[in-house]
């Protein structure tokens, strides 16, 4: 069976032509797809009999059961545990914003890179993800949303009509995307479709542990994303001792690719640094990532360590954390921003995901 979300739009036109059917039918396809989000055939009335049978003898909409629901305190975010045909599950998480929403999706079940304070890290790496299933973690916030959009909804007590839209895609959550390149590359070209979600290239952000070899074809093809790089340390000793997989793409190395990135494409690197008391947070620390992003196109996303079961370790304090942020923009002139923290309360936060049942 073909998994539809699998296909991107000249696929499910050359799909739907092949039958000998006319393109009209794959556009008003493509449209209960990702338009109206439609999760079964029967509910695409506009599709000639014929077409809905064939499709449904030899394709399927591959919706992903939802295992556990949990809304976070915060009353923005809500964590959704979901199901794979094989019987793995990964997890995605809906925030809000003001003015809009973002779906922090994953593309691996597990992850391989063993980041010591990463709780998808700390469960190891069971596969990657298809291209289908990426896509369908968005498509299923989507179909919340179109939902939340006809219904009075708790979680949105101002009703702002942007947030029943989704705007943003962040690969953030479990996984390491550049490790599952070209299928989470096909995902993005889907997502980024006009005439589907349409989610604009620079609503789409791609974080990596920092995989070279990913970093470098991204440059090449010159896709029109951001990118994201988990820094955490501006020594190779220090990284390698919070990211296993800096042993392996070592620090001038990874820079490098950076360098050749940001020359490549014109664009910026967001550069991000979870903050850890004691570990990489004194004013040293702040200097030592200036000096190394100095003469790059650069910003830097200050993250507060999140609690995991598997690390001990705690978050940096206010004002160190401020005066990391002041060191950077003052002695550096390099801009950084505060991660707005969501759903820690349920393990939804930057670092937290992984398989659970609560």
């Amino acid at each position: 069976m073909i998994n539809l979300y699998d296909l991107t739009r000249p696929e499910v036109s050359a799909l739907i032509t092949g039958w000998e059917f006319s393109p009209v039918h794959a556009a008003r396809l493509w449209r209960y797809l990702y338009g109206e989000c439609e999760s079964s055939f029967e509910a695409m009335p506009e599709l000639p009999e014929k077409v809905r049978t064939r499709l449904i003898a030899e394709t399927t909409i591959d919706v992903l059961p939802i295992s556990l629901e949990t809304d976070s305190n915060d009353g923005f975010t809500r964590k959704y545990l979901l199901s794979l045909e094989d019987g793995n599950r990964i997890e995605t998480v809906l925030m809000r914003f003001t003015g809009r929403v973002t779906a922090c999706i994953s593309s691996q079940v597990g992850c391989a890179m063993g980041c010591v304070f990463c709780a998808t890290g700390q469960m190891g790496f069971t596969r990657h993800l298809t291209t289908g299933e990426i896509v369908a973690q968005a498509v299923h916030v989507q179909r919340v949303l179109r939902t939340l959009g006809a219904e009075t909804s708790d979680i949105d007590s101002n009703h702002d009509p942007r947030s029943h839209r989704l705007r943003n895609v962040v690969l953030m959550g479990m996984g390491e995307p550049l490790h599952n390149y070209d299928a989470v590359l096909k995902a993005i070209e889907i997502l980024n479709d006009g005439s589907g979600l349409s989610l604009g290239a620079e609503h789409i952000t791609l974080s990596t542990v920092g995989v070279v070899p990913g970093i470098l074809r991204l440059a090449k093809e010159k896709k029109a994303i951001r990118l994201a790089v988990s820094l955490h340390a501006a020594t190779q000793a220090g990284r390698a001792s919070l990211v296993p997989a800096a042993r392996k793409w070592q620090l001038d190395e990874l820079m490098a690719a950076c360098r050749t990135y940001s020359e490549t494409t014109g664009r910026r690197i967001f550069y991000e640094w979870t903050l850890i008391e004691g570990e990489n947070d004194t004013e040293q620390h702040a200097r030592d990532v200036g000096s190394l992003l100095r003469d790059l196109p650069s910003q830097v996303n200050l993250i507060p360590l999140n609690p995991t079961t598997g690390y001990d370790g705690a978050p940096t304090r206010s004002e160190a954390s401020k005066r990391f942020q002041q060191i950077l923009s003052e002695e550096f002139k390099i801009p950084s921003t505060f991660r707005q923290r969501r759903g820690i309360d349920i393990a939804a936060g930057c670092g937290q995901l992984a398989i659970a049942e609560k």
